[in-house]
């Protein structure tokens, strides 16, 4: 009887608050009442989303900018995630005012990942590599004085699945697997591997078709949830030449990407205004990157090309890319002098990376990763 009483108890309470209009926090407190002769339980203070989130807009514009602008580097940066990372309001006007890498030459969000490099300087990056368990770690390097520190980017992982080889990114170094909320794409290679397909999990554009082939799909199973995109989107081609002669020297690379917009804001949209299509011929719409020529030094017999002081290893997977078809540059075309992505090794499984527009950090890290392994046809 004792829980039937505290049952018809609470109903009544309830619709008796109900009646009178009670605020919402007191009809909670009488909700959890318990039976007659208790104390109701106090009601919960405001969530504290909320209460960070009735700031005049003003005020709040004002702290997010000031944060902004003194917390510049890694790992202080951090501290313009935290403001997003408050509640809606404030990850809304945190957006608004953190400018993209293009302009701004920071990396703050995930989303700037997939966005384009400074226009100016190159963003110096390191990839380490971790033979045991096949793994690559991104980071961006925080100072010249410190080269082996860096906030970490990106992670990639090398599988075999018979004779082809796949790269799967994540933005987790403990998650690499194409079902993860942090997988963000993956490489492809052929048999050879001398040809690679740059896939993207996130569609380029609005109205974008995942890829019809076997190897493009990302779950062997039927689609698990709407939002997640059951397929990969092709985003890019990296191609070796072959070396017919047989005589050693660098290897010979181009590459075919859909180099994300100009100026596009930071924010997780897709854009709408840039078309890929299938593979085969290169179209026009694609930035055409091809690897810059080295000389060859008499005195020191061998290959060099002019790495300012990145580069300290001699490696035939060392390499330079230039544009010869630019889409962010004026009619498209590229400027060959101008190096766009520099890789090249420092140490045993240490190398460096540089990338500035129109690459995107996802892209120039995937261009990298076909650089590792042997290439018998192109050696």
């Amino acid at each position: 009887m004792s829980l039937r009483r505290t049952f018809l108890s609470r109903k009544f309470s309830r619709s008796f608050k109900e009646l009178n209009g009670r605020a919402p926090r007191e009809e909670a407190a009488g909700r959890r009442g318990g039976a007659a002769g208790e104390e109701p339980e106090r009601a919960e203070p405001e969530a504290h989303g909320e209460s960070w989130g009735t700031m005049l807009p003003e005020l709040l514009g004002e702290i997010i900018r000031r944060v902004e602008e003194s917390e510049d580097r890694w790992p202080q940066r951090q501290n313009v995630v935290a403001c997003a990372c408050v509640c809606k309001r404030w990850r809304d006007i945190t957006r608004e005012i953190v400018r993209s890498p293009l302009h701004s030459g920071q990396i703050t969000f995930p989303s700037c990942l997939k966005q384009p490099g400074p226009r100016d300087s190159a963003h110096q990056c390191l990839i380490k590599r971790d033979k045991k368990t096949s793994t690559f770690y991104l980071y961006l390097t925080l100072s010249p004085s410190t080269p082996d520190e860096g906030k970490f980017l990106l992670a990639a992982r090398r599988y075999r699945h018979g004779a082809h080889t796949e790269y799967i990114i994540s933005l987790d170094a403990d998650d690499l697997s194409q079902g993860s909320n942090a997988y963000v794409g993956k490489l492809s290679s052929d048999f050879l591997g001398t040809n690679f397909i740059i896939y993207d999990s996130q569609p380029p554009h609005n109205g974008a078709k995942p890829s019809s082939s076997r190897a493009s799909r990302r779950f062997a199973s039927k689609q698990i949830s709407p939002q997640v995109p059951a397929g990969n989107f092709e985003v890019g081609q990296v191609s070796y030449k072959f070396n017919i002669l047989k005589s050693r020297g660098p290897r010979r690379m181009v590459c075919s990407l859909k180099c994300p917009v100009s100026g596009e804001a930071p924010t997780d949209k897709q854009v709408d205004n840039v078309k890929i299509k299938k593979s085969g011929p290169i179209s026009s719409e694609h930035t055409i990157l091809r690897n810059k020529a080295p000389r060859w030094h008499e005195h020191m017999q061998c290959w060099c090309l002019n790495f300012h002081g990145r580069v300290t290893v001699a490696s035939v997977k060392n390499f330079q890319l230039v544009a010869i078809m630019d889409q962010s540059q004026p009619g498209g075309k590229g400027d060959e002098e101008t190096v766009l992505l520099q890789f090249g090794k420092v140490g045993d499984d240490t190398f460096t990376m540089d990338y500035r527009q129109p690459l995107s950090a996802f892209q120039a890290f995937a261009v990298c990763l076909t650089s590792f392994g042997t290439k018998i046809a192109c050696e």
